[in-house]
């Protein structure tokens, strides 16, 4: 999967435009990635398509894990001007399409070590 399949996969899930489903991407990463390990974001960005490694690379300092998923979803809708409810739909197809692009062991330490709130919306994917 490249970064355009991988956009494509996102707006298809969430029913945005391209566009809106590319930033929404490489926000969900980047927010994703501040609530990993170093190695984790290692083996990340090793599974990522060229282009979104970056997104996760750029990530620097420790794991936040105390900040909630609402607060999460907030910033990301500040930030690329979508809804929340476009931003949580946006989340869940993100992580179903990181499950597809990368390997299955670097989706599960991924999913581990994220807080309680962001494993709930792998649960929540269908199919």
């Amino acid at each position: 999967m490249d970064e355009q399949e991988f956009f494509a996969s996102v707006a298809a899930r969430t029913g945005l435009g391209r566009e809106e489903a590319a930033d929404l991407t490489r926000a969900t990463l980047q927010a994703i990635a501040q609530r990993l390990s170093e190695g984790t974001v290692r083996d990340l960005m090793t599974g990522l398509p060229d282009g979104l490694d970056g997104e996760v690379r750029a990530v620097k300092g420790r794991p936040s894990r105390r900040v909630g998923l609402e607060e999460i979803e907030e910033k990301v809708s500040e930030r690329t001007g979508l809804r929340r409810d476009e931003v949580h739909s946006g989340f869940r197809a993100v992580l179903a399409t990181l499950r597809e692009a990368v390997p299955e062991d670097t989706y599960e330490k991924v999913v581990g070590q994220l807080p309680g709130q962001f494993r709930d919306l792998v649960a929540e994917e269908p199919g």
